[in-house]
């Protein structure tokens, strides 16, 4: 689990593609490793990856083919830099909101604007993950906790402070970058609750006919 606090801009050192899935590198920066064991997670932009060689200024991660599925991994190029975030302790500060690591899907930003010393960022989500984005609730992008702004259909708002802006890789979006997106755990849980006893129903969902039917939109 992690907070969505970044604590260091990390940058990817080494890519190694090996049949179908991939190899990491990653430099650390001032992510302090010293109480980083194998085995132990680490958030990069948001995906949840596991340690598995730690060569000193940074860590080696496998990454598998569902990862790459699902994510903005597959996109990542030698060099770039990237969001990190250890994995929470019991002292942590929960400065943000609770956070797995597993990414839901990917957003796209569409609109960036400057507004006094923030800045002001659109990002469009598939529609199958609009439903869990609401206004003033929890997101989390590349890795980052960040509370919505504004939502309208399957694009929401963010306002982005200079210090988000410095300590993470937000300032370098533009229109038509690519973002991990994670929704608010508590938003997956709900929907799976609300089902009921139908949650057992190979392919049940909450659409607009199980709202009706449970009283919870009126005809």
């Amino acid at each position: 689990m992690f907070t969505g606090i970044i604590e260091s801009i990390g940058e990817i050192a080494d890519l190694q593609p090996s049949a179908g899935d991939l190899r990491l590198r990653i430099r650390s920066g001032k992510l302090d490793l010293s109480d980083v064991k194998l085995g132990d997670s680490i958030a990069v932009n948001g995906v949840c990856l596991t340690a598995v060689e730690l060569p000193g200024d940074g860590f080696w991660a496998d990454v598998s083919g569902e990862t790459l599925a699902n994510t903005c991994v597959g996109q990542w190029q030698q060099g770039q830099q990237v969001n990190l975030e250890k994995a929470l302790t019991p002292t942590t500060r929960l400065g943000g909101h609770l956070v797995s690591g597993h990414v839901d899907g990917i957003g796209t930003v569409v609109e960036r604007s400057q507004d006094a010393r923030s800045v002001r960022f659109t990002i469009q989500v598939a529609d199958g993950l609009a439903r869990y984005i609401a206004h003033k609730g929890s997101v989390c992008v590349d890795g980052t906790s960040l509370t919505v702004n504004a939502v309208q259909g399957a694009r929401f708002e963010l306002n982005i402070v200079p210090h988000t802006l410095q300590e993470t890789i937000m300032d370098s979006y533009q229109s038509g970058v690519e973002v991990n997106i994670e929704v608010d755990l508590l938003a997956r849980y709900l929907e799976r609750l609300m089902l009921g006893e139908q949650a057992a129903n190979v392919g049940a969902g909450i659409d607009m006919a199980f709202l009706h039917e449970h009283g919870f939109v009126k005809r």
